[in-house]
C-alpha cells in the first residue's frame, strides 16, 4: 500500500507533526527523492534548526542524499536565510530541516534548488513526493534507486562569518547614530545569527530569548500572532529603545516595533525599503503580494518605480522577481525578498535596511515611517469555512453589482472601490477563508471588514 503523503508536502515545502506525519523513514525517502529529482547534483547544502526533531531529520534527510551518490555539505545549525545564502554563494541546491513559526511538535523540510531558486508543488515537490511514496511502499525490498553510484560524502562547513560579512555588504549600516535595539529571537535561530550580522555595528544590543531552545518556552517563535510581540514591546518601552526585531523560529520573517513599542505594519516596510532600494537603483521594478497596502504601489510609482502586483507565496513572488528583474519583493507576512540574495527572503537584511534608514537621521521610527503609512488595514482574519468555493461566489456576486467596484481573481477574490478593498482567499493548507481588508480610515475599513466577514461566516 502506497502511503499518502498529501497531508505534509504543502505548497511550498514539507511539514507535518513529529514522529505521527513525518519521521526519519520519510526524511530519508525526501531526502533521497530529493537528489534525484535534481538530477544527482555534485553537492547539497543541509541546515537544521534548533527544534528538538531537527537532528534527527536532518541525517537521516542526508542519509537518503548520499545514498544517491550525491555529496552533503552540513551547516549544521542556521537560519533558513543563511541556507539561501550558502545555495547562492556556493551555487548548490539546498534543504533547510525547519517548521519555521509552527509549534514544537512539528517537523519540516525546506527545500531550493541551485541559487536559492524556490521548489513548490509545481516545480517539483510534487514529484518529491510521489518518488519518496513509492520508495516507502518497497520498504523492505532491495533499494536499485541508487543505480550503483557510490556514497556521497558529508562535509561540515561553517558559512556564519561569510553570511554576516556579505550582508552588511549589502547594507552599510556604519555610518549612523548608535541605536538601542531590543531583538526577540523567541528561542530561535535569530539567537545566532543576529549577534554575528550585528557586530561592530553601532547597535547597543537588548537580547531577549536568545537561547536557542526547540521547546519555545516563552513564547511561539511567530511574531504575526500580536500576543507573541508583548515581550518585546514592554521592553522596548522599558529600556528606552529606538526599534524592536522579533524573529520567526527559522529567522526569514522579522517583525517591527517601534519606539513606542506599537507593532508597525510590514506593508509600511516592504515601503521603505522600496523606497531605499529605487534611490540606488532608480527605475526598477518592486514585487508586492496583493494584499499588501494600496500605498506601496503609490509609494513606488511616486519614487520612479514599477509595481508589480503577485499572488500570496514565495514561490510566486520570486519567479515573478526573477522574470521583471525585480530589485526588491515585499509580502504582508513579513516577508522581505532582495535581488542581490538571490531572490531569497530575508528578515535580517531588511532589519539592516530599517536600522540604516532609521539612524541616517534624527527623528524617531515611528516619525519616519509616518510618510509610508497611508491606511488602516484589517490584518488577516481566518474563518473555517467547509464549502470555500460557493462562499467565495456568493461574495462576488455580491459586489458584482455595485457600482465603482473594480473585481479580479488572481488569487482568491479581490474587491475594490476608491476608499477600501478587501481580498478573500482559501489555505493552501486547511479549511479556512482569509480576509484582508483595508480602507482610508477606520470606520471605511471596519464597516467593509464587517460586511464581508459576515458574509464568509454565513457560509
Amino acid at each position: 500500500m502506497v502511503r499518502d503523503l498529501g497531508a505534509i508536502v504543502k505548497a511550498y515545502d514539507v511539514r507535518g507533526l513529529v514522529p505521527d506525519e513525518l519521521d526519519a523513514g520519510i526524511a530519508r525517502e525526501i531526502g533521497a527523492a530529493f537528489a534525484e529529482v535534481l538530477g544527482y547534483p555534485r553537492a547539497v547544502v543541509v541546515g537544521r534548526d534548533m527544534r528538538t526533531s531537527s537532528p534527527e531529520l536532518a541525517a537521516a534527510f542526508t542519509d537518503g542524499v548520499i545514498h544517491r551518490g550525491v555529496d552533503v555539505i552540513d551547516l549544521g545549525l542556521t537560519s533558513t536565510d543563511e541556507l539561501y545564502f550558502a545555495s547562492g554563494w556556493l551555487d548548490l541546491p539546498g534543504a533547510m530541516i525547519t517548521a519555521s513559526h509552527n509549534p514544537p511538535q512539528y517537523g519540516g523540510i525546506k527545500v531550493c534548488r541551485a541559487g536559492a531558486a524556490p521548489i513548490s508543488r509545481e516545480t517539483g515537490l510534487e514529484e518529491i513526493r510521489a518518488r519518496a511514496e513509492r520508495a516507502l511502499a518497497r520498504r523492505g525490498q532491495p533499494d536499485g534507486a541508487g543505480g550503483g553510484r557510490r556514497l556521497g560524502t558529508v562535509r561540515r562547513r561553517d558559512v556564519l562569518p561569510d553570511y554576516a560579512a556579505y550582508l552588511r555588504r549589502l547594507v552599510d549600516v556604519s555610518p549612523t547614530r548608535r541605536l538601542k535595539v531590543v531583538v526577540d529571537a523567541g528561542n530561535g535561530m535569530a539567537g545566532l545569527t543576529v549577534p554575528a550580522v550585528f557586530a561592530d555595528l553601532q547597535v547597543e544590543l537588548v537580547p531577549l530569548f536568545f537561547e536557542l531552545d526547540g521547546t519555545f518556552p516563552h513564547h511561539d517563535a511567530n511574531p504575526i500572532k500580536p500576543e507573541n510581540l508583548r515581550h518585546l514591546q514592554a521592553t522596548v518601552r522599558e529600556t528606552g529603545a529606538d526599534v524592536g526585531l522579533a524573529f520567526d523560529g527559522d529567522a526569514d520573517r522579522c517583525w517591527f516595533v517601534d519606539e513606542h513599542g506599537r507593532s508597525v505594519s510590514p506593508s509600511t516596510i516592504t515601503a521603505l525599503i522600496a523606497v531605499r532600494e529605487l534611490a540606488r537603483e532608480p527605475g526598477a521594478t518592486i514585487v508586492h503580494n496583493l494584499i499588501t497596502s494600496r500605498s506601496v504601489p503609490e509609494i513606488v510609482r511616486e519614487h520612479g518605480g514599477v509595481p508589480v502586483r503577485e499572488r500570496v507565496g514565495h514561490s510566486f513572488i520570486k519567479a515573478t522577481m526573477a522574470r521583471t528583474g525585480a530589485i526588491f519583493g515585499g509580502e504582508h507576512s513579513a516577508h522581505f525578498y532582495f535581488r542581490d540574495f538571490w531572490r531569497a527572503d530575508s528578515g535580517l537584511l531588511a532589519a539592516l535596511h530599517v536600522l540604516a534608514a532609521l539612524g541616517s537621521q534624527d527623528r524617531p521610527l515611528s516619525e519616519l515611517l509616518s510618510a509610508y503609512e497611508r491606511y488602516v488595514h484589517s490584518g488577516e482574519i481566518n474563518s473555517v469555512v467547509e464549502d470555500q468555493a460557493s462562499t467565495l461566489a456568493r461574495i462576488k456576486d455580491a459586489f458584482v453589482r455595485r457600482g465603482g467596484i473594480k473585481i479580479d481573481e488572481l488569487d482568491g477574490l479581490t474587491v475594490e472601490h476608491d476608499s477600501w478593498w478587501f481580498n478573500v482567499r482559501a489555505s493552501n493548507t486547511e479549511p479556512v477563508l482569509r480576509l484582508n481588508a483595508e480602507g482610508t480610515d477606520r470606520p471605511t475599513m471596519e464597516r467593509i471588514r464587517d460586511e464581508v466577514l459576515d458574509m464568509v461566516r454565513a457560509g
